[in-house]
């Protein structure tokens, strides 16, 4: 059971996403944005990483949304396989309509704006940030995230700001997320606690049938215990700490996503797709 982790011209992280893939023991292969459909069509799940697809001309994600790839990956979704989307694979997620789901106008839901907060242009963001995931049995990836748990995470990007119209914020508001909390869990609107000011601090979104995933922060940069950087106030610094002596790294905050994965893939689990359509 292999997962296809594809690269578009300007993609800079489909390295670190295969070494996250291949701890948890994941069977993984980067391939080209351009390889056949017969190819692509034969891998059992797929991320898409981040980088700069395309410099991000026009916007983040609009390019590579548009090419015949995406046709492949639509398929794919229809067909339940998992999908997950991280940085600028969340923006081509977004861009192509997958999330949070295909309609028969195939018009987008969601869009991904530059970072801002009270008006003001905040610029590209490289820092540590917290989530809590909310409905997290709601999708394949999330399923195993305790909802309470607050878990550190590192973002990269300029255009990760989450908007759309209340007409969409009733459809999204019972899909897996994850939204921006400060270290004790609590959701707070402006910089810093929510980075990039996106709406109802949400940072990934699901799909309505659950099985593809798409967020901003990296969980390839937070798979291992040692990635966690001290300066970050929780309880897997302190675990860290605990363990620094150790020459075998431990586990991350974010190994439950990869787990989740690794276990649909091998039958070891089960999902059920969720049926509604919005």
């Amino acid at each position: 059971m292999t997962v296809a982790i594809i690269q578009f011209p300007g993609s800079n992280c489909e390295y670190e996403t295969k070494k996250a893939l291949d701890f948890y023991g994941l069977s993984s292969q980067i391939v080209t944005w351009n390889c056949s459909e017969s190819e692509l069509s034969q891998f059992d799940a797929y991320i898409i990483p981040g980088g700069f697809s395309y410099q991000d001309r026009v916007r983040a994600g609009a390019l590579p949304a548009k090419l015949p790839v995406m046709g492949v990956l639509t398929t794919a979704a229809l067909q339940g396989k998992p999908i997950l989307g991280i940085c600028n694979g969340c923006q081509i997620l977004v861009e192509s309509g997958l999330v949070p789901d295909l309609n028969q106008q195939q018009h987008i839901q969601v869009a991904l704006a530059p970072n801002q907060s009270q008006g003001k242009d905040m610029g590209f963001i490289c820092d540590w940030v917290y989530l809590k995931a909310r409905y997290p049995k709601r999708n394949l990836f999330t399923r195993y995230i305790d909802s309470e748990e607050v878990l550190p995470i590192a973002i990269n990007h300029g255009e990760g700001r989450f908007v759309y119209s209340e007409e969409t914020a009733l459809r999204l508001s019972e899909l897996a997320q994850f939204q921006y909390v400060n270290e004790l869990g609590e959701g707070v609107a402006s910089y810093p606690v929510n980075p990039n000011g996106s709406m109802g601090n949400i940072a990934g979104l699901s799909n309505v049938s659950g099985n593809v995933f798409a967020m901003m922060p990296h969980p390839e940069r937070a798979y291992k215990l040692d990635q966690v950087p001290f300066s970050v106030g929780s309880t897997w610094s302190m675990q860290k700490e605990d363990t620094f002596s150790e020459k075998e790294s431990k586990a991350g905050p974010w190994e439950s996503l990869f787990v989740s994965l690794a276990e649909h893939l091998t039958g070891r689990s089960s999902f059920q797709l969720q049926e509604a359509h919005l």
